[in-house]
């Protein structure tokens, strides 16, 4: 059990879920007082010592099936019997045998696995998922196929649709809804049923650390913030708001904590008084600090948009640490879209708003850095002082035309601070029509920001550094 908690501990630290020494110990310590043969006390138990976010749970629950899961029976293919003499078919029944190949007629099991379901007989629905992974999923022994594939042959043999409309048929107004949020609790069932049974195969097949690395998925602060999809890009739009205001108090606390002010010398004095007049505890005034403006310039075509929205809403949710944040948004052309963002009004709305009024085309729609930033230079240029700090995110892909450095360099010079975050790998920089390194020498940091814990990190540096590149532009 130690050996198993010990991996289970390094798997979890290599998905991304933070897991100190004492917190590995205190799970050690649980195993004390559970009793181990009760999978669903040990599940939580070792949840409440390990994971501190509730977005990292998911990721937790599937490394505790490959650690903890149920050994495979001996003989998974033989018929399963309960006390009254009924029965699964087997993975030996129909044209499917026990090597895997898919029966072509399942109705017999889709019909078992429908009785127990709808009879609440949760013996009778494992022993139907046992045949249905025997005879539906055609795994082979030593073959490197993930389980997502395997589930996703399973359940598309038994048809959850169908199953799920015969769970809710029969009933309207408020009876048919509590029986269609019955039927969704019971194909959830299912469906978490048949993950773990093929879970327990691929472990018993293939060892524990393989089906581990095989399984593994990133945390939603390690998604790609540019390729996630549809469901990727909920969780990260639940993960935004918790993150700003963590990133925002831990601003408002490092601008609280700065240096010490200028000598109070009328304070000292006073207090020397104490040590007969010498001077052993100087004291001083409060610094006086100013919250510095923001200006932020947002590449927005193509796979940016989506970078582009998530850092934007970053900002604005944060924005209450600036004393001014003004917006801008191009593709080939450059327009001031500030005003859509105003306090009040949805995300969502203000970035259906800013592209259908903001002014981002000029010409073919493809990135065009030069113009846009000669755009920002002839109309704007006066709203970048020495109090601004200049935030620019793109790719730097100009499609081979004039990149205006020249222009730039200017408004780097007269911000107090320029960053630029590219969402690319850092290998591609400089690669085909990618002019990062004609930019770079006049920003005073360019990082590399794939993911929502790479853009936590950005903030937090300039949050917390000290160093005069990086962290005492933002905050004073």
């Amino acid at each position: 059990m130690i050996n198993s908690l010990v991996g289970f501990v390094e798997e979890l630290r290599a998905i991304g879920v933070p897991v100190s020494m004492v917190e590995a110990i205190d799970a050690a310590e649980v195993l004390r007082h559970v009793d181990l043969a009760d999978r669903t006390a040990v599940q939580e138990g070792l949840a409440a010592t390990l994971v501190k976010a509730a977005r990292h749970r998911p990721a937790f629950d599937l490394a505790f099936e490959v650690y903890f899961g149920l050994t495979v029976p001996q003989d998974v293919d033989q018929i399963d019997s309960d006390d009254d003499g009924q029965s699964v078919p087997s993975a030996t029944s129909g044209d499917g045998g026990g090597g895997g190949t898919p029966s072509d007629d399942a109705s017999d099991l889709v019909e078992a696995i429908f009785s127990a379901m709808r009879d609440g007989d949760r013996d009778g629905l494992l022993r139907g998922v046992r045949s249905a992974v025997s005879r539906l999923a055609g795994m082979e022994p030593g073959r490197p196929v993930g389980g997502r594939y395997y589930l996703y042959r399973v359940m598309r043999r038994l048809d959850v649709d169908a199953l799920r409309a015969r769970l809710a048929a029969g009933s309207d107004g408020l009876e048919g809804r509590l029986d269609r949020e019955a039927a969704d609790e019971r194909i959830e069932e299912l469906v978490t049923e048949v993950r773990r049974e093929i879970t327990r195969r691929l472990v018993a097949d293939r060892g524990v650390e393989t089906v581990a690395k095989t399984l593994r998925q990133p945390l939603v602060e390690d998604l790609d913030l540019t390729h996630a999809t549809r469901e990727e890009l909920a969780q990260i739009e639940r993960v935004i708001q918790p993150l700003a205001r963590k990133l925002a108090s831990r601003m408002a606390q490092r601008r609280r904590r700065g240096r010490d002010g200028r000598l109070d010398v009328r304070s000292t004095i006073r207090r020397s008084l104490s040590h007969g007049g010498v001077m052993l505890d100087p004291r001083f005034k409060p610094p006086r600090r100013s919250k510095p403006e923001l200006v932020v310039v947002c590449d927005v075509s193509g796979s940016m948009a989506t970078f582009a929205r998530f850092t934007m809403q970053l900002v604005y949710a944060i924005g209450h640490q600036f004393s001014k944040v003004r917006s801008f948004a191009f593709i080939d052309a450059l327009d001031e879209v500030t005003d859509y963002f105003t306090p009040g009004v949805e995300f969502h709305d203000a970035l259906l708003r800013m592209g259908r009024e903001a002014h981002l085309v000029w010409q073919d729609g493809h990135s065009d850095y030069g113009h846009s930033i000669e755009n920002f230079y002839d109309r704007y240029r006066r709203e970048v002082t020495p109090r601004t700090t200049l935030l620019v995110t793109g790719d730097a892909r100009n499609n081979y035309r004039p990149p205006a450095v020249e222009l730039f360099a200017e408004l780097a010079s007269t911000a107090r601070r320029t960053y630029w975050l590219n969402p690319e790998p850092r290998r591609y920089w400089d690669t085909g029509d990618s002019i990062m390194g004609s930019y770079a020498p006049y920003c005073d940091g360019v990082y590399e920001v794939r993911t929502l814990r790479q853009l936590e990190n950005f903030v937090e540096d300039i949050a917390w550094s000290r160093s005069p590149a990086i962290g005492e532009l933002s905050l004073k």
